[in-house]
């Protein structure tokens, strides 16, 4: 889904009177983790968008051979997710513009991060919403999950 549809569409819901939750990530290599914070950001509201990173947003925050799965086959395995209404990948290394494009009630992160360390904070307080941690308190990770791959074949 392009921003102009998500946004559209955001639009139409919001004025359905339902409650938009975004959540937001690279989802490079999809785990358990993922599947925990997408589902306990689905329960805070009526609709979920996931926003997922683009490749070459991908590549800058995650280095060299990153990513290693391309957006659309990432969007594809997340519209699979029952949780999961809607996927819009965008450019940028943070969420913001998405944010701010999307207007959200819940902006759901994921227990990677504090309170405080949530890179769109301000502009979902100036939409008007609200900043959710939620998901698994696990430490779940990708690059844990490539590490133990790559010890497998040494």
């Amino acid at each position: 889904m392009t921003l102009d549809e998500a946004v559209a569409l955001a639009d139409r819901l919001r004025a359905e009177r339902k409650r938009i939750v975004l959540a937001n990530g690279c989802f490079d290599l999809l785990h358990v983790g993922h599947v925990r914070y997408l589902r306990a950001a689905r329960n805070l509201g009526d609709v979920l968008f996931v926003g997922i990173n683009s490749d070459a947003a991908v590549a800058r925050l995650k280095g060299r051979g990153r990513p290693l799965v391309p957006a659309t086959e990432r969007a594809e395995i997340l519209m699979a997710l029952r949780e999961v209404d809607h996927v819009v990948v965008f450019e940028e290394d943070t969420a913001d513009q998405l944010v701010a494009s999307l207007r959200p009630h819940v902006h759901a992160k994921g227990t990677d991060y504090g309170a405080g360390s949530v890179p769109e904070a301000a502009t979902v307080q100036k939409v008007g919403g609200r900043v959710e941690i939620v998901g698994d308190p696990k430490d779940h990770s990708s690059r844990d999950l490539i590490a133990r791959i790559v010890e497998q074949f040494r």
